[in-house]
């Protein structure tokens, strides 16, 4: 069991009447985003309560009514999962910096510098960052967030979002190694086998990840493959 004193309350409302529970907060939040955890290692002892703080329980009869039983480890999970969980000022943090370096690298993957044509490091983008003093929000996912810091980055650092299609050939003795990284980089909008073997394949990726991309392919084919780019949007 969790220690009291490090607790915070798990709280779900039903029909007017109140339900709390004490769990360790960021095992809880992992248990209500799906990671399976047991419940010994979230509740901090397994009374349920009308109010925490006076000490008032709920009544075992009411809990019945609304959660059809009486086994009260039953009735804690479904408060986590569907109640609000407090959440500590440490997890907070934790959650912001994760969504923090997300950010980045759906910038470093996606976005270019429209004066060079390349992407910009996860450092300068993480600089520029700091200098704008971004503020992220822990209760959005990253991706929520993206257009808004974009543009408060822009006033110090020019971003464009950019999807490039790149014409691809390959050898035949390179194609069974290759063809599964032209997969995982991007939309695969074509592929034609020749009749030597080989492999031309057009795809579609983020323009941040076309150097990356350039570089597997090379090291895989030990520098035996053409690329062009055929198309920007």
């Amino acid at each position: 069991m969790v220690d009291v004193d490090k607790a915070v309350i798990a709280r779900l409302k039903i029909d007017k009447e109140n339900f709390e529970i004490l769990v360790d907060c960021e095992k809880a939040m992992e248990f209500k985003h799906g990671k399976s955890i047991g419940m010994d290692n979230i509740l901090a002892g397994s009374d349920i309560y009308k109010d925490v703080k006076k000490g008032e329980h709920a009544p075992e009869n009411v809990m019945h009514r609304l959660f059809g039983t009486d086994d009260k480890l039953k009735i804690a999970e479904e408060i986590i999962k569907k109640g609000e969980v407090q959440l500590t000022v440490q997890y907070k943090n934790k959650i912001r910096e994760e969504k923090r370096r997300q950010i980045i690298e759906i910038i470093r993957k996606n976005a270019i510098d429209p004066r060079t044509g390349l992407p910009h490091p996860a450092a300068r983008i993480e600089r520029a960052m700091e200098e704008a003093r971004v503020r992220i929000d822990e209760m959005k996912n990253a991706e929520e967030q993206i257009q808004a810091i974009v543009k408060e980055l822009r006033e110090l650092l020019p971003i464009k979002f950019e999807t490039r299609q790149i014409a691809v050939r390959i050898p035949a003795e390179y194609t069974g190694n290759s063809y599964k990284t032209l997969k995982g980089y991007g939309k695969l909008v074509k592929d034609e086998w020749q009749s030597d073997g080989s492999l031309i394949a057009v795809v579609e990726l983020p323009a941040g990840l076309q150097e990356e991309f350039f570089e597997k392919l090379n090291g895989l084919t030990h520098g035996n493959v053409e690329t062009k780019i055929i198309g920007t949007s």
